[in-house]
């Protein structure tokens, strides 16, 4: 009898998606505290590390937004609202800084975020159908990046953590603190990064929905509209705003759709790839195109419906993005959960539980096994963690360093130094060198392995080992 009951509630344990995301949360528990020098983006962890850093140590104004590599400036620029760096920073006042808190506030919210996600999918679908595109979810390419010290996945869980909300105020009889919960997340999330708003693809199928009181739906409209206010005012004035006045520009805000779309065309075989591969693996990617077809031979209007206006809105972002959409896989995360949506279609449909269930699980394992690689960082890369110290011999906090780490900001970050990035080519330029010089340079770090190759310069040499070499031009 005991044994049974212990069965039973194995099995309820089993079934239950909070099981699943407190055992993924976990799981990415791993390696935690590690500094950001995995191989995947990197340098785009760092220019937010760098961001928090500065408000802890230079200006905790959250409107001007500070990075280490724009050379004598004061590094202010235009970029994604800094709600997640700022997090940072305040845990960093409770705590003393370090840049892991990152990767614990991304992974808090984005495992409320699949919670919210679940709750969203069993109210509009039913369990079965919210429990699969949960664990495709959480296995997805959403594994590492909800994670990482970056605000993607962050930024896609305030959304669904708002869209719920407004579920609610639309359900319940009473729904003001529903409403402003949705109000806070969306304006937060739509804020914390642009490219969320694919998420109000399911807005007009909420407003439209008749069984909700008129009133409501008109309320939840205009609440809609005045969340969005802050992300028009911040991206498309204020941004351009401190560029001009700090005369340096970080942010990338995109292409004209034209030479966007173009650009696609020319790369069309990554960009499917970023939905075939990255996204949510093969297995996964199967099961969305079954989802597709199958909500076109059942005619379900109200699916496709959504399914095209989604869709058409991310098309839209991937025409804006251009070439970097083939770049950087973290631009695919906005479509991700209409992608595991859609993918838990075919089976909740299949009646034989056990082949879904073991479709299900060839999904969720086949993520993991793909991604596990990030939760390593290399050897090589492992020695950027000596320069900070090896600097600070020789050169005082306010020497301005030149790294010949091209276009990667990661090593200015651990040197904890403000200064130039450059390519080896530009750095054995003397007339380069020369120019930047005038503008208060004292150091050159010649990274000889991770994020660099060795460079032989005419100036005196300071301090050489088998990692780094450093010039005083």
């Amino acid at each position: 009898m005991a044994l049974t009951t212990a069965k039973l509630q194995f099995k309820t344990y089993f079934q239950d998606i909070r099981f699943w995301i407190l055992l993924f949360f976990v799981l990415r528990l791993i390696g935690i505290t590690q500094p950001p020098l995995e191989i995947a983006h990197n340098w785009r962890q760092s220019t937010v590390t760098m961001v928090a850093r500065n408000f802890y140590e230079t200006d905790a104004n959250i409107f001007y937004p500070r990075v280490d590599i724009a050379g004598d400036k004061s590094g202010v620029t235009g970029m994604e609202f800094p709600i997640f760096n700022y997090l940072i920073y305040l845990a960093s006042l409770l705590f003393g800084y370090d840049h892991w808190y990152g990767r614990l506030v991304n992974l808090i919210f984005s495992s409320w975020g699949v919670l919210a996600f679940y709750r969203l999918v069993h109210s509009l679908k039913n369990e079965r159908w919210a429990f699969s595109s949960s664990l495709i979810l959480l296995s997805s390419l959403w594994f590492i990046y909800s994670r990482k010290i970056m605000p993607d996945t962050f930024a896609m869980s305030l959304m669904m953590i708002g869209l719920y909300s407004a579920y609610r105020f639309l359900k319940d009889e009473k729904g003001f603190f529903r409403l402003m919960g949705y109000f806070i997340a969306v304006m937060v999330g739509v804020l914390a990064k642009l490219p969320v708003v694919l998420g109000f693809s399911l807005l007009p199928f909420l407003l439209l929905d008749t069984r909700f009181v008129l009133q409501k739906r008109i309320s939840l409209g205009l609440t809609t509209l005045l969340a969005v206010v802050p992300a028009l005012v911040w991206y498309f004035y204020w941004v351009q705003h401190l560029n001009q006045q700090e005369g340096f520009v970080h942010f990338f805000m995109g292409k004209d759709w034209k030479t966007g779309a173009l650009e696609l065309f020319e790369n069309r075989s990554a960009a499917a790839n970023m939905f075939y591969e990255t996204a949510i693996k093969f297995v996964g990617f199967g099961l969305f195109i079954a989802g597709i077809v199958l909500t076109i031979v059942k005619k379900n209007k109200m699916l496709l419906a959504f399914w095209v206006v989604s869709s058409v809105l991310f098309v839209a972002f991937m025409f804006k993005a251009g070439d970097n959409f083939t770049r950087h896989s973290y631009y695919v995360i906005p479509y991700i959960p209409v992608m595991a949506f859609f993918a838990a279609y075919p089976l909740q449909a299949i009646k034989n539980k056990k082949i879904a269930s073991l479709l299900l699980m060839a999904v969720v394992l086949e993520g993991i096994i793909n991604q596990q690689h990030d939760f390593v960082i290399s050897e090589k890369n492992k020695t950027l963690l000596q320069l900070e110290s090896i600097v600070d011999e020789h050169f005082s906090d306010d020497v301005l360093l030149l790294v010949n780490s091209g276009e990667y900001p990661t090593p200015m970050y651990f040197a904890h130094r403000k200064g130039w990035v450059a390519s080896n080519l530009q750095i054995a330029d003397t007339a380069y060198v020369k120019s930047l010089k005038d503008k208060g340079l004292g150091s050159i770090v010649v990274l000889k392995q991770a994020f660099g190759s060795d460079l032989l310069l005419p100036y005196p040499q300071l301090y050489d080992d088998v990692h780094f070499r450093i010039y005083r031009p």
